[in-house]
C-alpha cells in the first residue's frame, strides 16, 4: 500500500478533469485518470509524467458500466485504498432542451452518464475510500442542478432549460446529500462543487478556463472538513 494519497478523477483525460488531475498531482497526490478512451488516457498520462507528476490510468466508460468493477479492482491491487474520488466525467447533449421539446433519448443518456455513472463508480470504490484515513468525494456538479436557482426568475440560470442536464446534476446533488448522511461518522467528506462557467469541449463556450474551473474541486479534494454542501466559486450554492 502506498503512503502517498491516491485520487481517482473520472474523465480526467481532458478539460476540467485533466486540470484537476494536474493540480492534485502537483499537490503530491498520486492521480489515477479514469478515461473511456485508452489512447487519450495515454496521451494525458504522458503529458503529466513529462512534468514530473505521478499519474496512471484505468479504463472507465460510463456508457459501459461493466468497466467500473475492473477499474476498482486495479486500484485496489495497486494501492490498497483510495483517498480522493472526483466524479468529474459528464456529458451534455445538444438534443437536450426544454421539457416540451427535449429528445427523450438524449435526456436518458445524459442522466445515465452524469448520475447513474457517478453512482456506479462511487459504489464500486466506496470500500477503498473506507480504507483511507480521511477520504473525500467531490461530485462535480453545476449551478444548473440547483432547484432554487432554476425556480428563481432573478437567477441567471432561470432561463437555462435543459431538462436532462439540469435534472442529472440535481440527481448528482441528491447523491451528495444522501451519501453524506449515510457516511456520517466514517470521516469521509462528501461535497458537490460547481466549478463555474467553464469553456470546454462539453460546453463549447464559457468565461472561465479549465485551469480556473479546476481550482474549486481541487480545494475541496484537499482541504477542509465541511461535508454535505454545495459550493461554487462565490460561496455556497442553494440546493
Amino acid at each position: 500500500m502506498t503512503e502517498q494519497r491516491v485520487a481517482l478523477v473520472t474523465g480526467g483525460n481532458k478539460g476540467i478533469g485533466l486540470e484537476i488531475a494536474r493540480k492534485l498531482a502537483q499537490a503530491g497526490v498520486h492521480v489515477v485518470i479514469g478515461a473511456r478512451d485508452d489512447e487519450r488516457a495515454r496521451v494525458a498520462v504522458e503529458e503529466l509524467r513529462q512534468q514530473g507528476l505521478r499519474v496512471g490510468s484505468v479504463r472507465i466508460d460510463l456508457d459501459d458500466l461493466s468497466t467500473i468493477a475492473p477499474a476498482a479492482n486495479t486500484i485496489s491491487s495497486r494501492y490498497g485504498r483510495l483517498d480522493i474520488l472526483v466524479n468529474n466525467a459528464g456529458i451534455f447533449d445538444f438534443a437536450d432542451a426544454a421539457p416540451s421539446t427535449a429528445s427523450v433519448d438524449a435526456v436518458r443518456h445524459v442522466i445515465e452518464i452524469n448520475f447513474i455513472g457517478a453512482l456506479a463508480v462511487t459504489q464500486a470504490v466506496l470500500p477503498l475510500l473506507r480504507e483511507a484515513p480521511a477520504a473525500r468525494v467531490v461530485n462535480v456538479s453545476s449551478s444548473l442542478g440547483s432547484l432554487a436557482l432554476n425556480g428563481d426568475p432573478k437567477s441567471t440560470y432561470y432561463a437555462q432549460r435543459f431538462i436532462g442536464y439540469n435534472a442529472s446534476k440535481a440527481a448528482l446533488n441528491m447523491l451528495t446529500i444522501q451519501l453524506n448522511e449515510e457516511l456520517k461518522g466514517t470521516g469521509i467528506v462528501v461535497n458537490s462543487v460547481s466549478p463555474g462557467f467553464v469553456k470546454t469541449d462539453l460546453t463549447g463556450y464559457g468565461n472561465m478556463t479549465p485551469e480556473e474551473g479546476a481550482r474549486l474541486p481541487v480545494r475541496h479534494a484537499l482541504e477542509g472538513a465541511a461535508s454535505g454542501g454545495f459550493f461554487e466559486p462565490s460561496g455556497i450554492t442553494p440546493w
